[in-house]
């Protein structure tokens, strides 16, 4: 699908050209032109990214392949910029949406294979209100990618809640110590993934907030530097909540471990008071003809009490050395 904006002087003008119409709104360099692709076709893409703009053969393979690592190129006449949104549920767990910047002085072109937030609630925007936004190309740019990162924060949100639930975990019922272990690795998993696209997109946001590139206008770099600000933040948090991982998966396997060494311990000391049973049992048990204290008077109880005496016996002295 082919999403088209015209603005002049802030104001938004049509929408939802043809292609040949939007070759005559490039030639007019008083226009401004925002070409959203949400899912295109094959020709779709080619009659946009080819046919009007002309971009350069690398950008648009880079475009209508996945990838999985943020990046940015300048071309001279316009920048190509591949981010990422994100998203978190539970049904789905963490996912990842590439969304295509194609940034030149008079037009952005962006692409993307799925519904984004980000980008339908950019176009309710300047629907009701574009004057604030789309006065230049850099700045609505900006505008997308900031609300972009301001969706990280239910994003984190939400993984904190799984993590402090991991944590609440750790300390029920041993009967849940598979379910644990499945569910560190998967929040690992997620926090990992997390900061594999916060970094190098914190990279590309530094290389913009710097002035690197001459088609974002000095007047942005503010703008450009508190959307690093909140890439760093992001960043931070998921490292913190990483380590924070890490110690409940410590304190789980020490819990474990206490756990298993109790279980020993009792089996241990089972061993040890049963012990003069066992061996009066197993002597008087070996049935070998010739034992004289089978015709001594009451051997029977002098076994049992042999057995009641020692076995006290022991229980006193473990007592005694506190080890029961």
């Amino acid at each position: 699908m082919i999403q088209s904006f015209v603005f002049n002087d802030g104001k938004l003008v049509a929408s939802n050209l043809d292609s040949d119409a939007l070759r005559l709104v490039r030639a007019d360099k008083g226009l401004l032109i925002w070409v959203n692709l949400f899912a295109p076709t094959p020709e779709e893409s080619k009659a946009i990214l080819e046919d009007v703009f002309s971009f350069h053969p690398l950008a648009i393979e880079d475009a209508l392949a996945v990838s999985r690592y943020p990046k940015i190129e300048d071309y001279e006449d316009y920048l190509f910029l591949v981010m990422h949104a994100v998203a978190f549920s539970k049904e789905e767990q963490f996912r990842t949406t590439e969304l295509d910047f194609f940034i030149g002085k008079s037009f952005l072109v962006t692409h993307h294979s799925e519904p984004l937030a980000t980008v339908n609630s950019t176009i309710e925007r300047i629907q009701k209100n574009p004057a604030a936004i789309t006065r230049g190309m850099d700045r609505l740019a900006h505008f997308l990618l900031d609300t972009m990162v301001d969706a990280y924060q239910p994003v984190l949100d939400d993984l904190t809640k799984e993590v402090r639930t991991l944590e609440d975990d750790v300390f029920t019922a041993s009967h849940r110590e598979p379910i644990v272990i499945r569910e560190f690795r998967e929040r690992k998993r997620e926090l990992s993934d997390l900061q594999q696209i916060v970094r190098p997109q914190r990279d590309v946001a530094n290389r913009m907030a710097r002035g690197e590139f001459k088609l974002i206008r000095p007047v942005l770099m503010p703008y450009f530097r508190d959307l690093l600000s909140n890439l760093n933040r992001i960043d931070s948090t998921a490292a913190t909540l990483s380590d924070q991982l890490y110690l409940t998966l410590d304190v789980f396997l020490n819990k474990a471990s206490y756990e298993t060494n109790e279980i020993i311990k009792i089996l241990t000391l089972m061993t040890a008071i049963t012990t003069p049973t066992v061996i009066i049992g197993t002597w008087y048990g070996q049935n070998f003809k010739d034992m004289p204290e089978y015709d001594l008077p009451y051997a029977y109880w002098v076994a049992l009490a042999a057995n009641v005496i020692l076995t006290v016996g022991l229980v006193v002295w473990l007592r005694r050395k506190h080890w029961l």
